[in-house]
């Protein structure tokens, strides 16, 4: 597994990605595919230290988790990069177009891979790529 269980350890990840980044050091593919995801986000600049590797995130604290939303964008650009599932880059090319705007057109996919991700989890089974597929397409 690329990131590992550990939350902490997940977290760390991106601060230190973001600080070699800012320091101008080289960095690995996923660190830059990591510091190219926390540049297109400006607000969770400031949260990027030490101490946000304890906090919660959680609903009723009516605050996003700034990890899984990353998190998803870089999923995103993943399944766009390996077209996986089958359809999923032209179907977010299209988007793109339509939107006129990259970031804009991936924050809808993330609705849709969010929703499939979390009936997935409700239900105790694997995603269903062909129900994502079609939200996608329907956006």
């Amino acid at each position: 597994m690329i990131f590992g269980q550990d939350k902490q350890e997940l977290r760390q990840m991106y601060i230190d990605a973001w600080q070699k980044s800012r320091a101008g050091e080289i960095l690995s593919p996923l660190e830059a595919q990591i510091a190219q995801v926390i540049a297109d986000h400006p607000e969770y600049h400031s949260m990027l230290t030490s101490s946000i590797l304890e906090e919660e995130f959680t609903p009723e604290r009516g605050v996003t988790n700034p990890f899984l939303h990353m998190g998803l964008h870089l999923a995103i650009r993943e399944q766009i990069a390996t077209d996986r599932p089958a359809g999923i880059a032209g179907i977010l090319s299209r988007l793109r177009h339509k939107t006129g705007n990259p970031h804009t057109a991936e924050h809808q996919a993330l609705d849709c891979l969010a929703e499939t991700l979390w009936e997935a989890q409700r239900e105790n089974v694997l995603p269903d790529e062909n129900a994502y597929l079609e939200r996608l397409q329907m956006l």
